[in-house]
């Protein structure tokens, strides 16, 4: 055997190995990895400001966890508080009431009537009491996972940030590819991650924010259903339906019918409209001219279905390694393209 065949038969044998010894982490490696990415800009100002790269590495994962981290742990500790606070009696208060707007609906919608009564059937409510529980506790777990999760990937993305020329440097080394092809790689995808997160935050903060100041002034704890809403609505499609619609059904059961057409009509015209179609894109416009200053086209659709896609296959992170993975692949295209154009075949 030659000592080439036996070395790669060594580094596959200890490859696989690593892998089986890390693969519990490689979850919160790749998160806090593309999320270095994404906020690399920060870290370079800091950088410039304090000429210490501890420092700067320090200040980026401090300022990450309360951007990120620390309204996620608000809110899953709230929302599970609130789910174990809820009881049948409650559902079965709710569900008189709404039973009652059905009952009085006009004449003209008695076609519906029957429908909507089967629809809240009183045999769901001790269901729905017992998945409430149950999911209370299931999002208890859950809180406790990701917390640890948060917490590995702030170290992480420590360490990238604090190693991340050091990493680049020996990985371009060992592929051995040329220095423009590393760099139009690590550009598109750098710059395409960075407007994400930034509109990401943007958004969920923008849109959260304006779900918190209606529902506070209802008399709901506008920090906490701002926050939930927010997150919400990083959920393509349906987004703050999710918030509002049980918002507006509750109103109603409460017979606060102008409560529950002030949320429906705010949230429609106001946030879905108005923040969501036409500021949002104005948002990433700007982030990518202004913040990032980045001459790469990002197209918005593209990005869009890539969180989408990405939230399907992986979940709650999904919304990062969706566009990560979209990036990398459209930048491997342009790659070729240039090489295409650089080497064009000769034909016979």
């Amino acid at each position: 055997m030659r000592p080439q065949h036996f070395l790669l038969l060594l580094f596959t044998f200890a490859l696989y190995w690593m892998y089986e010894l890390y693969h519990a982490y490689w979850m919160p490696i790749l998160i806090g990895s593309l999320l270095a990415i994404s906020t690399s800009n920060i870290q370079k100002r800091f950088l410039l400001l304090f000429k210490n790269n501890l420092i700067a590495a320090l200040l980026s994962s401090v300022l990450l966890a309360i951007l990120l981290f620390a309204p996620l742990s608000y809110f899953l500790t709230a929302l599970t508080m609130k789910l174990q606070s809820a009881n049948i009696d409650t559902f079965a208060y709710v569900y008189t009431k709404i039973e009652m707007w059905i009952i009085s609906l006009p004449e003209s919608l008695d076609f519906l009537k029957v429908q909507l009564i089967n629809f809240i059937d009183y045999n769901h409510l001790t269901v729905l009491a017992g998945d409430s529980l149950g999911l209370a506790a299931s999002l208890g777990k859950y809180s406790a996972s990701f917390l640890k999760d948060a917490f590995l990937i702030i170290i992480f993305y420590f360490f990238a940030q604090y190693y991340g020329k050091t990493i680049m440097h020996y990985l371009i080394k060992i592929i051995r590819l040329p220095q423009q092809d590393t760099t139009l790689l690590s550009i598109e995808v750098s710059n395409v991650m960075s407007v994400v997160f930034y509109s990401i935050i943007a958004t969920a903060t923008l849109e959260g924010a304006l779900f918190g100041m209606m529902i506070s002034l209802i008399g709901y704890n506008g920090l906490l259903f701002g926050f939930i809403y927010g997150f919400a609505s990083l959920i393509p499609i349906v987004g703050g339906a999710l918030m509002w619609v049980p918002f507006m059904i509750y109103e109603l059961s409460l017979g606060h019918t102008g409560n529950a057409l002030i949320i429906a009509v705010y949230s429609i015209i106001v946030i879905s409209i108005v923040a969501d179609t036409f500021v949002k894109p104005l948002i990433i416009k700007y982030i990518n001219l202004n913040i990032i200053k980045s001459s790469t086209k990002t197209n918005e659709l593209l990005i869009f279905f890539s969180i989408l896609a990405g939230l399907t296959a992986f979940g709650f992170w999904g919304m990062i390694l969706g566009p990560a993975i979209t990036s990398f692949f459209m930048a491997l295209l342009k790659l070729y393209e240039m090489r295409e154009e650089d080497y064009p075949t000769t034909q016979k």
